[in-house]
Parts: C-alpha cells; sequence; structure tokens
C-alpha cells in the first residue's frame, strides 16, 4: 500500500519532537536541583555564619606560658631619724637637745610623726638669788616623747646652682605627748611648722620649730609654760 506523503510528514514530526524533548530533559533536571534546594543549602550556609560569633578568632594562637616575677619597688612611707638643737625651757634658759624621729607617710600630703628627745634644764640663774636653787641638783634632765600629725604644703624646688634641685616641702603639725621634769611628768600639747629637703632617693634633710606647752609647779604655784624648741636633722627612707 502506498505510503501517503501526509503519513511521512506526520511521522517525521513525531521523530523530530521525541528528539527535542529527549535533549531538554537532563537541562531541566539540573535546574530543578540547583533552585529551592541550592537556595536552601546557600540560607543554611548564611546562617551558620550569621551564627558564628563576631569576635571568634578564626586561628587560635598556641602560646607557652611564662611565669613572670613582679619587681618590687621600696614604698619609703617610713622615715627615722635623727635630730638636734635648741629646748628654751621658760624660766630656765635655753639648752642643747637631741632626740629620734619616726614618721609614717599615711598619704603624699598626710604623716604621723613621734619623737623621742631630751634636754638639760639649769636653775643656775636661781642660784644666784635664792640659796640652793630650785632642783636638788643644779642641772636636771628633761625628757619627752610627742606623737603628732602632719600635713605637708608648699611643696616646690630648691635650686644649687644652675644644674642642681633638690625638692623641697613645707608642713605644718600638731599633737599630744609627756615631759618629764624635775621629777614631775606632765602631759603636753605641741604645734609647729618644719621644712623638708630630700637630698636624694632615700634620705632628707629636715628641721622644724615646735612649741611644747605644759604646766609645771616649782616656784610654788602652778604655771602653764611654753617651751619653744627648734631642731634639725637627717631622715632615712625605706
Amino acid at each position: 500500500m502506498p505510503i501517503s506523503p501526509v503519513h511521512t510528514f506526520k511521522t517525521t514530526a513525531l521523530a523530530l519532537g521525541a528528539a527535542l524533548l529527549a535533549s531538554a530533559l537532563p537541562a531541566w533536571a539540573q535546574s530543578s536541583t540547583s533552585g529551592p534546594g541550592s537556595a536552601s543549602s546557600t540560607n543554611g550556609a548564611g546562617n551558620a555564619n550569621s551564627a558564628r560569633p563576631a569576635t571568634e578568632q578564626v586561628i587560635v594562637p598556641q602560646v607557652d606560658r611564662r611565669p613572670i616575677k613582679r619587681p618590687r619597688y621600696p614604698s619609703r612611707d617610713i622615715s627615722v631619724g635623727l635630730y638636734g638643737g635648741t629646748y628654751a625651757t621658760q624660766n630656765f634658759g635655753a639648752a642643747g637637745v637631741g632626740g629620734l624621729r619616726l614618721a609614717y607617710h599615711v598619704t603624699e600630703d598626710v604623716f604621723v610623726d613621734a619623737t623621742l628627745g631630751q634636754s638639760k634644764v639649769s636653775d643656775e640663774a636661781f642660784r644666784q638669788v635664792l640659796p640652793g636653787g630650785i632642783f636638788v641638783n643644779k642641772n636636771e634632765k628633761l625628757t619627752y616623747y610627742n606623737v603628732s600629725a602632719g600635713y605637708n604644703l608648699l611643696p616646690g624646688e630648691v635650686f644649687f646652682g644652675q644644674g642642681m634641685a633638690k625638692p623641697v616641702q613645707g608642713y605644718i603639725l600638731a599633737g599630744v605627748g609627756s615631759t618629764k621634769f624635775a621629777g614631775q611628768r606632765r602631759q603636753t600639747v605641741h604645734a609647729g611648722f618644719g621644712l623638708r629637703l630630700i637630698l636624694g632617693d632615700g634620705f632628707a634633710l629636715q628641721a622644724d620649730v615646735r612649741d611644747h606647752v605644759f604646766a609645771v609647779d616649782l616656784l610654788g604655784k602652778r604655771q602653764t609654760t611654753q617651751n619653744l624648741e627648734v631642731t634639725a636633722g637627717l631622715s632615712f627612707y625605706f
């Protein structure tokens, strides 16, 4: 039976359509795989990256820690010193005085100070008027100890020539203590001022003036006396 041209055309068209469909299937399958699935995987990676802290270190260095011994610097808050000068006892004149000083600097400006001193008092002037004088002996020993609170003020520098300068500071102080004189022990109140010159890293030159106020009963009448002391000395800090 002869094949008509129409049948031949249909057969050719069907074959061509099947070939085109077969060639389009792999591309469609690849695009469908990289579509929603790929987006979800990309979103998952993005979520993972966003979940990582911003401060997280990517590379953690492996450093061997070694113990370090910190240096210890001296605070130099405590000072010990010796001093000497003049102690003027009211009604009996002036005589030499010497003693020991111990201080603790609480802050840069505030300090506490303790002193222990000794002097001699003579009644020679009274012996010229009164036979036998006032004391049993011509010279009597006067000893005292005081505890003071002080405040540093007027810090500055003193220049020695053109190439040397030393720190200097003034201070005021006041306190209480006890004075033993002619067999009597009397409570003492004192106040004064001074100047401190820092000569080096661990020592200073210190001079001060103090007025010791205490009562005595030597001339038949209880009398409050003003006793002026002027001293200078060297203090060592540690």
